[in-house]
């Protein structure tokens, strides 16, 4: 089953471990982000003075190791798994209530007297149960300093709302009636409640599960008992309950399904076959259906290309041979600083021409003015025709009413200047006047040319970008869906790689499912060639560890004692066959047998590479005995650490995909 854990990312990890152990597949979606606080001024003295200490989560017990380094205070934790966490830290003295906050306070009134002395509660910011309150009745002080805080997130987390869009969950996990609160707002907010039809609901109380009420999921649990364990057991429990249901979730039908009329007393109990449980998309389900989406949008623009505006359609479909050959990749921005080289070159040399022609007719003007000016001035006087024109010009404009006056008659002859000079001069005149305007004219058209290319160039740019910024925006999502489903599948490997690591079984087959995921990145590529050499035999298991040191101390410790004297051979002989030797962590001294005494402890609290360091600090003449331990130990820490690194950088990678 795909089960949605929303818990912070350090539980989320554990907690998807142990749902590897079990056959499902962990969704990791926190809706919450620890922060680590301060501890305030008060502290110090607050833990000198109190009896005992109330841990009511495990995100407490690792703030609390944080904030002090006294190990030796008595520890009354809420659950099993608080417990493990504060004896996994160091803790000496921790006491489980195994339930909820009422459980803590029971145990307090019947394990610590009120007298004795004050009790420190451990907690984050906000809490669920004040324990000041509700043992301020029978006498206790309870003194509570928050020592961290749990952020909410401010949306759904991708990994969930691409799981949600899929439909690929089959349950989700709550831990707390905060979390179930935030879940819903977020769920809702993100308007993906209805892809909740098919989810079942466990959570680890019915307060925790009251949340949810108004969310449509197929079906909701409580815990029997609220405990992280019984949550998983509700987990184990769920496919039965699916298969004996109305609501089938295998195509094999189940022995309930049989007809009463095939079944006697006298035949033997058939099991049913398996239940094939259906999964979400996956990994190559979300590439084929991203293959198909493309498809549909491209069959989509090829049914609009109509519709589309005459530039954006001229540059989709191309012009003539260029349409046929294949379309080499288009940089727009070389393209617009071509186009608009070409326009001011052609604008340019379009001025220069044009300039140039202006001057030369300005200049052939100039010329024929002066020569008209200097014609009179050769002939002595000025020209009779042109006085004579001019004045009839004058009578025309002027004089339109008054009769012309008879002009006297000419005493001289006109000078033989024939008219038609003048005329053509004029003429001229007129025709490169009329040819600047032209030029002026055609001008100011390219002028008006250009501007309009301008708006077209800019406005099919603009359509361009958009288009990309569109086709970009699509991709960047579709890319971090990719990515963080790339990391929910590497956090899952890397749960069944620990596993299988804890337990001694080789994981070649997971490690070859993490080995395509792991390409381009330097971190994962390094702890998969690190996993490889153990991948097909496996590692010997912590607890197979611990069984086999006995006989290698009892075997170090007659070799260090052995000499080449006859009475300390025999003494040498004799411990190896009766092992008298101290055990325990107090054991003191920098000899064989309390340095084996003290590794002997490490490995008891769970510390392995302790016990490996104090190993290798034995004397030389050890090394034949514990040489074949240690090489399995430092194969068993290889591994683990490797496998430890794939499950970090598989939630850096999914905090990065956000």
């Amino acid at each position: 089953m795909r089960v949605l854990i929303t818990r912070p990312e350090r539980e989320a990890t554990t907690l998807a471990t142990a749902l590897a152990e079990r056959g499902h597949v962990p969704v990791i979606a926190p809706l919450f982000h620890l922060e680590i606080l301060r501890p305030p001024a008060e502290f110090a003295t607050d833990l000198a003075q109190c009896q005992a200490v109330l841990l009511s989560s495990a995100n407490g017990a690792r703030a609390f190791a944080e904030a002090t380094e006294q190990r030796g205070k008595p520890i009354l934790a809420v659950g099993d798994t608080t417990a493990t966490t504060a004896e996994g830290l160091g803790f000496a003295s921790v006491t489980s209530a195994a339930g909820d906050g009422g459980a803590l306070a029971e145990l307090v009134r019947n394990r610590l007297d009120a007298k004795a002395g004050p009790l420190l509660h451990v907690s984050g910011v906000d809490i669920a149960q004040d324990f000041a309150e509700s043992l301020a009745k029978d006498g206790f002080e309870v003194r509570r300093i928050p020592l961290y805080e749990a952020r909410e997130a401010a949306e759904l987390p991708d990994s969930a709302r691409a799981a949600l869009q899929a439909r690929a969950l089959d349950a989700a996990m709550f831990f707390s009636p905060r979390a179930s609160a935030l879940f819903a707002r977020l769920v809702q907010e993100a308007g993906l409640a209805d892809s909740l039809s098919n989810v079942t609901a466990l959570a680890i109380s019915p307060a925790a599960l009251e949340p949810l009420s108004a969310l449509p999921f197929k079906a909701t649990v409580a815990a029997r008992r609220p405990t992280r364990q019984s949550v998983l057991d509700e987990i184990d429990r769920l496919p039965k309950a699916v298969v004996e249901g109305p609501s089938i979730m295998s195509d094999t039908p189940s022995s309930s399904q049989v007809p009463p009329a095939e079944m006697s007393p006298e035949s033997p109990r058939v099991t049913p076959p398996p239940v094939q449980v259906r999964r979400g998309l996956g990994v190559a389900g979300a590439f084929i259906t991203g293959v198909v989406a493309s498809c549909l949008v491209l069959a989509g623009a090829l049914i609009t290309l109509p519709y589309w505006p005459a530039e954006i359609r001229a540059l989709w479909q191309g012009k003539g041979a260029a349409a046929a050959a294949p379309v080499p990749a288009i940089d727009l921005q070389q393209v617009r600083q071509d186009a608009a080289a070409v326009a001011n070159a052609s604008v340019e040399t379009a001025r220069k021409e044009i300039s140039a022609r202006l001057d030369d007719l300005e200049k052939r003007l100039r010329a024929t003015s002066a020569a008209v000016a200097e014609r009179p001035a050769a002939t002595g006087g000025p020209d009779p025709a042109i006085a004579d024109l001019r004045a009839k010009v004058e009578a025309l404009e002027g004089r339109a009413t008054t009769p012309a006056p008879t002009p006297a008659p000419q005493q001289t002859p006109a000078p033989a200047q024939p008219p038609a000079v003048t005329a053509e001069q004029e003429k001229e005149l007129a025709t490169l006047r009329l040819e600047m305007a032209t030029l002026r004219n055609t001008l100011q058209t390219i002028d008006q040319s250009v501007a309009v290319q301008r708006d077209q160039t800019r406005m099919l740019t603009e359509a361009v970008d958009k288009a990309r910024g569109e086709a970009t925006v699509r991709s960047a999502g579709e890319q971090k869906a990719m990515s963080t489903a790339r990391a929910s599948a590497i956090i899952g490997i890397a749960a069944r790689l620990s596993a299988a690591v804890g337990s001694g079984l080789p994981f070649a087959t997971d490690l070859a499912l993490l080995t395509p995921l792991a390409q381009g990145d330097a971190k994962l590529s390094e702890s998969t060639n690190v996993l490889q050499a153990y991948a097909q035999t496996g590692v010997a298991s912590r607890p197979a560890l611990v069984t086999e040191f006995p006989a290698v101390a009892k075997a170090a410790l007659a070799d260090d004692l052995a000499d080449d004297s006859f009475g300390e051979r025999l003494l040498g002989k004799v411990r190896g066959l009766i092992s008298l030797r101290r055990v325990g962590n107090d054991v003191e001294g920098d000899g064989t047998e309390a340095k084996l005494a003290r590794a002997e402890a490490a490995l008891e609290a769970g510390d392995l590479a302790k016990a490996v360091a104090l190993v290798k600090s034995l004397p030389p003449q050890t090394a034949k005995a514990t040489a074949g331990w240690l090489s399995r130990a430092e194969a068993h820490l290889a591994a683990k650490q490797a496998a430890d690194q794939i499950s970090a950088q598989a939630v850096t990678l999914l905090g990065s995909a956000k």
